[in-house]
């Protein structure tokens, strides 16, 4: 089962760690992103660059995933479309989105997104700590055990 990225947002240690497990665990990572995305030289790491425009990153992840993938992405609606397809959802900070949870995550953007929208200034989301980026690789390492497992 392939790690689809949604690089455009991805913090660089996150991927760092993603690069490190691919090579690792032989399982393939691929960055989606509308720019191009450096990655080091490996069999098991791509990136593919998509058409500039709102969403086409995120359309494409949800066009190539399927049931049972890991997709790592802070985006909410992104993650709630691959769950409708059977995908993991997986954000940078280790929070793994799930079938439970994912509604109330979409209420709570929309609700973010009409504060700000009525001119609230709500700030962005905390730099990324270390804290962060060990749920990330446990939730990841869990995900690929599971995998091995189904081999």
């Amino acid at each position: 089962m392939p790690i689809w990225v949604d690089a455009d947002a991805c913090p660089l240690a996150i991927k760092e760690i993603l690069f490190r497990a691919a090579t690792r665990t032989e399982t393939m990572v691929t960055l989606v992103a509308n720019q191009s995305i450096k990655v080091p030289p490996s069999r098991y790491i791509t990136s593919l660059q998509v058409a500039a425009g709102f969403d086409v990153a995120d359309n494409e992840i949800v066009r190539r995933c399927q049931a049972n993938d890991l997709v790592i992405t802070s985006d909410i609606p992104l993650a709630s479309e691959v769950i409708e397809k059977g995908a993991i959802a997986l954000s940078a900070r280790g929070e793994r989105y799930t079938s439970a949870n994912i509604r109330a995550k979409l209420t709570m953007r929309d609700f973010m997104d009409t504060m700000r929208g009525s001119g609230l200034h709500t700030g962005g989301p905390p730099p990324l700590k270390q804290t962060d980026r060990k749920a990330f690789a446990d939730q990841l390492d869990k995900w690929l055990m599971a995998q091995q497992k189904r081999r």
